[in-house]
């Protein structure tokens, strides 16, 4: 058995945070709960924000567990360090990825400051991912979580040695149906509990009714890369994303053939597509460069030969990584890669350990 610890456990009113903190329990540790109140809604964006909801269920687990609960209000930095990074890298032409930042910025950030000044020595979550010793003493490494269908190490790869340290991952052995077992054989509340679908502690709101609240439209024309012919117009260009099908409300031609979303060019708001072929000018990439280069151990300083996995879900791909100065870093993929986005995350690999991540430039 580990060491016993004073553990503060995030619990979100999810599952997954809910077997998290009854393992630690179970193991000895001194074990209290917190949810993050970081949005409740107040501007009436469309959609479902289940925060009360959240709440009280996070409330009725941690008394089912017999373990402390209170609620920590960061409402505040979380509109300053998640909330205006996403409209900001929207209305600057980005993809942002709400859920990376919300990790290093709140939960392993803001929330883990929080928790070690009142006297805690980590904060767990229900991330799918597992912490193993490092090669020098005192140090550890992150890996993937043992279900390969729920890993969610992508979505840390911008924590830093530091923050992993300070983190604890009970659930990141666990397959998802032994968990729900678990949490029925214990009678937690949230042992049927859907999984969360929306954005990061926002809740189930579609991403183009939170942006339609919050940036302006500017309107302009949707023009074919291959000619430059206009073939309709816009609302937006934050409403799309390179790689886009749904939503672009230009017709099919003739073979059925469907657009998709290979660029955008700020000079005169003009949004880019070409029919969705292997061959479609801008579509797949072999060659990116990636900036905010973030390492979860010693950087990469030379060099070699990595793995990289370009969205959440999709598999590790070989990679050559060739670093350069400011923090950035070229990356030549092996086999080129479908609709990379500026603003999203490479998250970088050697085998399941993640090293670290930047962002697409």
């Amino acid at each position: 058995m580990p060491a016993q610890e004073k553990i503060l456990v995030a619990l979100s009113g999810g599952v997954d945070s809910s077997v998290a903190a009854l393992l630690l329990k179970e193991q000895g540790h001194d074990v209290s709960a917190a949810y993050m109140k970081n949005w409740i809604n107040e501007d009436k964006v469309i959609g479902r924000c289940p925060w009360e909801e959240d709440i009280e269920d996070a409330r009725r687990v941690a008394s089912q567990i017999g373990i402390d609960f209170q609620v920590v209000n960061l409402m505040r930095e979380y509109r300053e360090r998640v909330v205006e990074y996403l409209l900001d890298g929207y209305a600057r032409g980005l993809t942002p990825n709400p859920d990376v930042r919300c990790n290093r910025e709140i939960k392993f950030g803001i929330f883990l400051d929080w928790a070690l000044a009142h006297g805690f020595a980590a904060v767990a979550t229900g991330h799918y991912a597992r912490r193993a010793d490092g090669a020098a003493p005192g140090t550890v490494r992150l890996l993937e979580g043992a279900d390969k269908a729920k890993d969610q190490s992508y979505f840390l790869a911008l924590l830093s040695q530091r923050q992993i340290r300070d983190a604890r991952f009970p659930v990141g052995d666990l397959a998802k149906p032994e968990l729900r077992r678990i949490a029925r054989q214990a009678g937690l509340a949230t042992a049927d509990k859907k999984d969360s679908q929306g954005i990061c502690f926002i809740g189930e709101v579609k991403m183009a009714d939170f942006l339609r609240s919050y940036v302006p439209d500017k309107p302009g024309p949707i023009v074919r890369a291959s000619d430059g012919r206009q073939l309709g117009e816009h609302r937006g260009l934050h409403y799309f994303t390179l790689g886009q099908r749904r939503g672009i409300r230009v017709p099919s031609n003739a073979d059925n053939e469907r657009y998709v979303v290979v660029g955008k060019r700020a000079l005169d708001q003009a949004l880019l597509v070409a029919f969705d072929h292997p061959d479609a000018p801008g579509l797949f990439q072999t060659e990116v460069r990636v900036h905010s280069l973030s390492w979860t151990g010693e950087p990469v300083a030379r060099p070699r030969a990595l793995e990289g996995r370009v969205r959440y879900r999709d598999p590790r791909v070989e990679l050559e990584f060739r670093p350069e100065e400011g923090g950035c870093a070229r990356i030549r993929f092996l086999k080129p890669q479908r609709a990379l986005a500026s603003g999203q995350v490479l998250a970088l690999y050697q085998g399941e350990e993640l090293l670290g991540g930047g962002v697409y430039l």
